[in-house]
């Protein structure tokens, strides 16, 4: 008798799909492809030797400690000199306010295992980042688009998109404080 896996699977699974950043990765192993892909910068702008360099200190500092599974938190001493530095611009967090991830999809996964129910709706800028919705659709989130042009955010649908009571507005556009200027004034008195 052979086993039907796909009864077994949670319920949240039947509205997942192939991840699209997984499927973009794959045309990368392409000979002679030039990816533009922000976080795919080209093999060889690495400075391996560096690399090698920090590698080698590490080991020689600590030696096989480094190669422990650590605290789920992160190393300490990486997150004190991350509060320190966050206090550089006015963010006042202790150690004990940090978590080191592995990279933005962890971080935005466990934001939606900690925020996020079915049917809450989280604001995104249209075009939004690709790998947040990925992140957050398992949690079953709905979303309120707000277009982002040439003159930035729209802001009359902004106000619109946060009457609906949004628990996250997810910002990716990175405006300069002269185009939020801009964008204030078009926000209707």
């Amino acid at each position: 008798m052979q086993t039907r896996w796909t009864d077994r699977y949670a319920q949240r699974t039947q509205s997942m799909r192939s991840s699209l950043v997984r499927e973009l990765l794959k045309l990368t192993d392409r000979p002679g492809l030039i990816s533009f892909a922000g976080g795919l910068p080209a093999a060889d702008l690495f400075p391996l030797e560096r690399f090698g360099e920090a590698c080698n200190r590490v080991l020689s500092d600590v030696g096989g400690a480094a190669l422990q599974y650590s605290t789920t938190e992160g190393e300490h001493p990486l997150r004190e000199l991350i509060a320190r530095h966050s206090s550089r611009y006015g963010i006042d967090v202790t150690v004990d306010n940090v978590l080191v991830t592995t990279g933005s999809q962890q971080a935005l996964d466990l934001i939606g295992k900690v925020f996020l129910n079915p049917g809450d709706h989280v604001v995104v800028e249209r075009p939004t980042h690709l790998g947040a919705p990925q992140a957050w659709n398992a949690y079953q989130a709905e979303y309120v688009s707000v277009d982002v042009d040439r003159d930035g955010l729209r802001t009359s649908e902004l106000a619109a998109a946060l009457r609906s009571g949004p628990k996250i507005h997810l910002r990716t556009a990175k405006l300069s404080e002269s185009d939020w200027s801009d964008a204030l004034s078009r926000t209707p008195a």
